[in-house]
């Protein structure tokens, strides 16, 4: 019979856990036995988090900016306690529609940015005490969008790609030390960020025809990938990136160029199609 609680006495991170994917990602955690510290950048949802989550003393908070390093060594060293971290699970991420042409000269690595640091910095605090303590396990949210051509996405598609081959760099680096490292690839998964995306039909049906599983991404469909590869099922899995999209890398990314136009701007848009600055 197999064991309910395979985490009891590990002591698990998840960076980004004030809704969706890392909230869900918690309680996973926390229902395999996990001892869950969970930060983010706002007191409010990481309360709400906490109280959802109802797990007493098995479950911290503290607040930190995943893009900071000294914030995210402080939720490493509060989650690690005396015993050493065991499980580190980073979501922080995101980006927006502008064509390839379109991104201002900043603009553009301050999207890659936002997606790489915090899974480089969780990947770095979390590595030096899972190698101090003797193993762990290092989950890091990255994106089907790593792997397949999304127009308009550019600055977002080359973030994720760099966290996948970051995850496989480490993994090679790291197993030396009992240290693992994988990820996990969503589909389009209903979350704070795309939920305007999700609720509306007229999108949402194109990216269902694109996708053999006609029902779209949940958080708990990611959070069920996460605890797999953060827990003992997974020991001999490392530098591996699980998508989890229903399907959707079979096929192809629709057709978003609508949508693309109206975030950008109508008149923007054109000037790029003309070959023209739009700075």
């Amino acid at each position: 019979m197999s064991d309910p609680q395979p985490l009891s006495g590990k002591r698990a991170l998840v960076i980004g856990a004030s809704s969706g994917i890392g909230r869900a990602s918690a309680h996973a955690l926390l229902a395999g036995g996990a001892q869950v510290t969970i930060a983010g950048r706002t007191e409010k949802p990481l309360l709400e988090t906490v109280e959802e989550l109802n797990g007493g003393d098995r479950v911290g908070w503290l607040l930190c900016d995943a893009v900071e390093g000294p914030a995210v060594k402080r939720a490493v060293d509060q989650a690690s306690g005396d015993s050493g971290l065991d499980i580190a699970v980073t979501i922080p991420g995101g980006g927006g529609y502008a064509p390839i042409l379109g991104y201002g000269d900043e603009e553009f690595m301050e999207q890659v940015r936002m997606n790489v640091q915090p899974q480089f910095l969780a990947l770095k605090y979390a590595g030096l005490s899972m190698v101090a303590s003797g193993g762990g396990s290092i989950v890091a949210i990255s994106s089907t969008a790593a792997i397949m051509s999304s127009p308009y996405l550019a600055a977002y598609c080359s973030a994720k790609a760099a966290v996948d081959q970051m995850i496989r760099v480490a993994a090679d680096e790291l197993g030396q030390h009992g240290v693992r490292v994988n990820g996990v690839r969503p589909g389009l998964t209903r979350t704070a960020g795309t939920g305007g995306l999700v609720d509306t039909p007229e999108f949402m049906d194109r990216f269902l025809a694109e996708q053999p599983l006609q029902e779209g991404g949940e958080p708990n469909h990611i959070a069920a990938a996460v605890r797999y590869l953060a827990g003992p099922e997974s020991s001999w899995v490392t530098g591996q990136c699980l998508t989890v999209d229903g399907g959707h890398t079979i096929r192809k990314f629709p057709d978003m160029t609508d949508l693309a136009r109206g975030v950008f701007g109508e008149e923007r848009f054109a000037r790029v199609q003309r070959g023209e600055l739009t700075d």
